[in-house]
Parts: C-alpha cells; structure tokens; sequence
C-alpha cells in the first residue's frame, strides 16, 4: 500500500514520547505536516530534535500547551489553528485499588483522558467537514473493553472514548471526514515500564518483567508480549489515510488479541 499525506496538517496530542512520538514520526515519514504536543515548550523541542532525527525529512512544527487547561488549549489552537489529521493520544493511567480512588481523582481521569479529546474535536471538526475531508481519532485501550481491577478509573475514560467516538463519527456523517478509535493493547513505553515495576519485583530484569506481567496481569493475550509504539502508529497511519475512508464510528484493535471476542 502507498499511503501519501502531503498536504495533510496533523495534530497528535501527548507525542512528546511513546506512543504519541511513534505516530508523529509514521504520519511525518507518509509526508503529513506534524504539530508535536505536550504540556511544556521544554519537552516540545526536546521532542522535535528526537523526531527530526529519526524523520529528517520529516515536517514538524511546536504545538505546545497544557490541553487540560482552557488557556493551554487555546496556546495549541493558535499554535495549529487548522488541521486535517487529529489524534486524541494524551492520557494518563495508574494503578490504584478501587475502593481509594477518590473523587478528584476521577475528575482528573476524566477530564485529562476525555475532555481533552472532546475540545479539541469540537475545534477541529467542523472545519474538516466544511473541506470534506478530515480524520479524527482517539488511542483507547484494551482496557476500554477489559476494565483492569487495578485501575478502573482508566478502564472507564477509555471506555467512553469509545462513546465519544462514535458520537462525534454520527455528526460528522456523509461528509467525508472519519471519527474511529483504536484499541491499543499494553504497550512498551517508558510510562509502562515503571507501570509494570510497580506491580512486579523491581529486581527482575525488564525482559523477565514485562512477560511475567503479562502472564499475571494480561493473560489474555495472545501476543504474549508488550506491543512496540511503531506498530499501534502503523494502523494509525492507515486510518489517517484515503485508503481508509469507509472505516468511520469504528474501534479499532491492535491490541495483541487481549479482548476476548470475536467482534471487532
């Protein structure tokens, strides 16, 4: 397949690292415009000298801003104030026992791992289905599906992600722009490592970790391995592609085949 993105503006929230930076870096190699954002203009250009290395043809402009706050959503809207590509990527996660998740802490969750990708949508879309032409998306989670007992707070912001998705995909119906998510499984980035340290023997090399988190944790899995950023940024790049404009209000698994269904 020859995917093409010139001309294309994308936006990809929380991609000064992880998986947020694999996606730059597939959408700059597939020739779109990539605004990097993240909370600090530190962390942006830190960001942007990694990807300009590994895509040194690459387009890259700073977006950066906190998107939790009003005022940082508007330094990243007049930073972009236009684009043809936007992918929800920021979020959080935790691991904290059910019954001493507070209040706040839900709020938090909600507003950082929902809200965020909510303005930022309402902002962008129209102007993508005035040009006909627009992809939105939104990273979810295995754990969208399959609430985690040990951080079901995260479970239930990506669970209504999916909702949002599909919402937003209902209002932008017939007029060329795509809304779908993606269904990332447990991935490989330096958030989860300390993730997976926090809940197995800090003394264990990393390789012997992350397969015995996977036995313990996600043993669901039939990939039996933490996913590598690269390959959840591939089917990102797919669907941020002309080959992909009859999938829309859908949700999208790469997630080493964790859920347990037959249904996509």
């Amino acid at each position: 397949m020859q995917i093409d993105l010139a001309g294309k503006t994308a936006l990809v929230t929380g991609s000064t690292q992880g998986i947020g930076a694999a996606i730059a870096a597939g959408l700059a190699r597939a020739g779109a415009r990539v605004a990097v954002s993240g909370r600090g203009a530190d962390s942006v250009d830190a960001a942007l000298e990694r990807l300009r290395g590994q895509v040194p043809d690459g387009d890259f402009l700073a977006a950066p801003g906190d998107i939790a706050t009003d005022e940082g959503t508007r330094q990243v809207l007049d930073a972009l104030p236009r684009a043809d590509i936007l992918v929800n990527n920021l979020g959080i996660f935790g691991a904290r026992p059910a019954l001493e998740i507070s209040d706040e802490e839900w709020r938090r969750y909600f507003e950082v791992n929902v809200l965020t990708a909510v303005r930022l949508t309402r902002a962008y879309l129209g102007g993508m289905t005035e040009r006909s032409w627009g992809r939105v998306q939104y990273i979810a989670s295995d754990s969208a599906i399959a609430i985690p007992a040990e951080m079901i707070h995260y479970g239930v912001s990506k669970t209504s992600l999916l909702a949002v998705s599909r919402g937003f995909a209902k209002a932008a119906a017939g007029s060329g722009v795509t809304v779908n998510s993606v269904l990332a499984g447990p991935t490989h980035t330096p958030g989860v490592e300390e993730f997976v340290y926090g809940l197995m023997d800090s003394s264990l090399p990393w390789d012997e970790a992350q397969r015995a988190f996977m036995r313990e944790h996600r043993p669901q899995s039939l990939l039996q391995r933490l996913i590598e950023p690269e390959e959840i940024a591939n089917m990102v790049v797919y669907l941020s592609s002309p080959l992909a404009s009859a999938t829309t209000g859908a949700a999208i698994r790469v997630d080493g085949g964790l859920i347990d269904s037959i249904v996509p």
